[in-house]
């Protein structure tokens, strides 16, 4: 570690900055922002940095910087010029009077670096690669900014508001411990990132009044994964995996999903076959109330969305049966991801005014749809774990009056690397199946939109 992080209150005396330039100006608006008095010199000054100083009450010289003529009492020093003979020179007189000092584009030169910010009022980020490269840091800061959430913020004013009055509640250091991990990790904090401030109180309160019993209460997240390409999981989703203690996964979620779960976390797979279920559904329900129960924090990971054929609604009743909190986070449907993927657009103004999501496999393990219902001019359909009853899906499609030269695709895979899109038609798809050996997961979509896949490949170009 080049440079050690410290969060410094500047209240103590005035910040230097010598030079008139855009990093000037980043510099001024950093420390000014932090409370800082700043006073500048530099004979040319942007006009936008000059209004900004005037707008925020610095003070400055237009003027060439004059070495012997400084004060040696400043709380730090930034050397900003584009001479870099001049920035040297400034760092040697900042050293001799003992001042920190900063310069621009030369980070050995100087005592300090200005990392990448992120603020959420009470709390700051800050990204640093010792100097190495300041365009890494800021695309750092980019994806952790994005990462946490906007009202962060108001859950560490809310914890700070609490903290003394829990020290005093709660004594011993262990279960304090454990209570502030549950608070900030489980629905307390969930409920202040809703912004329903009243019922972050409410459910403090609660807690509060019985920390031991509090610390034994878990919580169910019902999470979507998408169809298999991990940049699709939700911001949300990604946070929540990471807290997790333990995750209940299908054979549907992918391998790079999967990935992102701390390697600490325990994993159950409870994944379903056609015809192997490696846990009955109502297992399953029992064993996400059994986790939660035990004070765990439990993550359901399902592929796609949990509401659309994936037996979410089941779950979570079992949930609410038992009183085990939980939250709903919705991921992107197999329909929607995996044709976007293929280039078919699921619906368009030419081609298809609707789209219906069918599941090619009920309950009772049959394929006894209402094929007169699910044919209609300009509908897309889009077929669910359709892949061994395909054959039976075409033959009733045609047979109810579906034109036998009607396109459909069948994709693979949907995308991942791995993907593969078979377009053809209702009667010819099955030969082209027979030779082309696919597995699951995969995609049935029927409708006019799928000839526009050759032309809006992108994904398999």
């Amino acid at each position: 570690m080049q440079y050690f992080p410290l969060f410094h209150r500047l209240n103590k005396g005035v910040c230097l900055i010598i030079g008139g330039g855009h990093v000037a100006q980043r510099r001024a608006r950093a420390l000014i922002s932090a409370g800082a008095t700043v006073h500048l010199i530099s004979k040319q000054i942007l006009p936008k940095l000059e209004s900004f100083l005037i707008d925020s009450g610095a003070s400055f010289d237009k003027q060439a910087v004059d070495l012997t003529k400084l004060a040696n009492d400043y709380e730090l020093v930034v050397a900003a010029t584009n001479d870099k003979a001049v920035n040297l020179a400034i760092a040697n007189y900042a050293n001799l009077n003992r001042i920190p000092v900063n310069v621009v584009d030369d980070p050995a030169a100087g005592d300090f670096i200005f990392p990448a910010v992120i603020e959420r009022a009470s709390l700051t980020v800050a990204v640093s690669n010792s100097g190495n490269s300041p365009v890494l840091s800021r695309l750092l800061k980019q994806q952790i900014d994005a990462y946490i959430p906007s009202t962060f913020a108001a859950l560490s004013d809310f914890v700070g508001n609490y903290r003394q009055r829990v020290k005093v509640s709660i004594p011993e250091d262990n279960i304090r411990k454990t209570f502030w991990e549950n608070i900030i990790q489980g629905g307390v904090a969930e409920a202040i990132y809703m912004g329903k401030e009243q019922r972050a109180h409410d459910l403090f309160e609660s807690a509060l009044a019985d920390p031991e019993k509090f610390n034994l209460q878990g919580e169910v997240y019902l999470i979507g994964a998408g169809p298999g390409d991990p940049e699709l999981l939700t911001l949300k989703a990604f946070r929540l995996l990471q807290k997790a203690d333990v995750v209940l996964y299908d054979r549907l979620v992918s391998a790079a999903v999967m990935a992102f779960i701390p390697p600490e976390v325990e994993l159950i797979y409870v994944g379903k076959n056609r015809d192997n279920h490696a846990v009955p559904q109502d297992d399953i329900n029992q064993l996400l109330v059994d986790q939660a129960r035990k004070g765990k924090r439990v993550v359901r990971l399902k592929g796609g969305d949990p509401f659309i054929f994936g037996r979410g609604g089941e779950e979570i009743q079992t949930l609410v049966d038992f009183q085990v909190p939980f939250q709903i986070v919705p991921g992107i449907t197999a329909a929607s991801g995996c044709s976007a993927y293929a280039g078919i657009p699921l619906t368009h103004r030419d081609y298809a005014q609707s789209v219906q999501f069918v599941t090619g496999q009920l309950k009772s393990g049959t394929v006894d749809l209402d094929w007169a219902e699910l044919i209609s001019p300009g509908k897309t359909l889009v077929f669910y774990m359709g892949l061994k009853s395909l054959p039976i899906i075409c033959e009733s499609l045609i047979t109810y009056g579906m034109q036998p030269d009607t396109h459909v695709a069948l994709i693979e895979k949907g995308t991942t690397h791995e993907q593969r899109v078979l377009v053809s038609n209702l009667t010819e798809i099955e030969s082209m199946l027979a030779s082309a050996q696919v597995s699951s997961p995969s995609l049935f979509i029927v409708g006019s939109v799928v000839q526009l896949a050759e032309k809006l490949s992108w994904f398999n170009a």
